[in-house]
This record gives C-alpha cells, structure tokens and sequence, in this order.
C-alpha cells in the first residue's frame, strides 16, 4: 500500500536562501486517499517572525520560544516521512524548506516531491483560482481550520489531493495508487501533461 506524505510549513518569509527560516511544520499521511497519521509541530529557529508574518499565521515569538528546536522537530518530522513520496500545494515553497531546515539539521531529503498546483491547472482548468483555500471552495470540500497555519493547510492540500486522486482514477480507470505515483513523483510542468496525454492514447487505444 503507497503512502503519500503532504507538507506544509508556515515560514518567516519567501526564501531560506533570503534567511526565512520554518516556524511551524504539519505532515498528514495518505493512504489510498485516506489520513492514517498526522504530524505537527512549532519550531524554535532562532530567529525573530515578522510583524506582518504573525498577523498572517497567529504565530508569535512567544510560542516559538516556547517550542522545540528547528533541529529536533526536522528530526522528527523524517523520521515520520521516511521515504514516502511528497507532495504540497505550491511544492516548490515547501521543497525548499524541507531541504534546507534538513541540511540545518545535518539531514538528506531523498524524497521525490510533487506539486497539487501543477497536478490542479489540469485536471481542475475550470477553476476560477489554484490557491488552496479557493480549490476547497470550488470544490465542495471541507475547510480544516485557519488558513495559514501548518496543519490546516494539509489537511486541506490532503483533501485536495484524495479529490484529485478520485477524478485520476475515475477519468483514466486506472488504480488510483498507481496513477497518483506513476503521475505525481514525476510531476513538473511538462510531466504532467505528458503523462495525461500517454493515458488519453492509450485509452482511446482500448
């Protein structure tokens, strides 16, 4: 059974190569579209969360004081990932400080990682936005709580994602593992559409 691991990290600005460091990490599990485990944790990084970064997210200095250190909570959160694929909503912002809050930690970041923005701009082109919270409304789908804070936001790029695995299943008839991997760990702007015009051909083929 494939376990698919969505992320989501609330930040102290854009770029870690700018300085921006993580605050705030959630991991939720999927397995054949259902949450089976959740991880989530505030971060102690040393650093200082703009004003306009608290009213964005409710984090405060106060409550990274208070929390674990980066190091640790990184630690944890591989040991929780382990070599599942990964994916999140805008995943080349939450790729880049999965590595580098890792590499602080003196950690590797082999896991494939994949996009639901990407993965969304095709098989949802009707939607009037592909921002998270949007695609949940359009959708029908639950809000988890408030936006712009870690666990939240993957419960509900998780929920987007068991949507999407759902609409790959039924549109190509194909076992909705499979066609989740065989799509998402390859996922890029050119993958994805290649692969769903591979699934157009060979079906129409049949």
């Amino acid at each position: 059974m494939s376990t698919i691991a969505v992320i989501d990290f609330e930040t102290t600005g854009v770029s870690p190569e700018q300085g921006a460091r993580a605050t705030e990490v959630a991991i939720v599990l999927l397995e054949q579209g259902r949450v089976v485990d959740r991880f989530q944790s505030l971060m102690n990084a040393g650093v200082r969360i703009p004003s306009f970064i608290t009213q964005l997210t409710g984090i405060t200095n106060a409550m990274v004081a208070a929390a674990p250190p980066a190091e640790q909570v990184m630690g944890e959160a591989s040991r929780f990932v382990g070599e599942a694929p990964m994916v999140a909503h805008n995943a080349a912002f939450d790729r880049k400080f999965w590595v580098a809050e890792l590499d602080r930690a003196g950690l590797s970041a082999p896991q494939p990682y994949a996009c639901t923005v990407l993965l969304s701009r095709r098989l949802i082109p009707q939607a009037p936005s592909h921002k998270l919270g949007s695609l949940i409304s359009f959708l029908g789908l639950p809000p988890a709580g408030r936006a712009h804070r870690a666990l939240a936001d993957a419960e509900m790029a998780a929920s987007l994602l068991a949507h999407l695995q759902q609409q790959l299943q039924e549109r190509w008839q194909l076992q909705a593992d499979h066609a989740l991997l065989s799509s998402l760990q390859r996922c890029s702007k050119a993958a994805v559409p290649g692969w769903l015009a591979q699934q157009r051909e060979r079906h129409a083929a049949v």
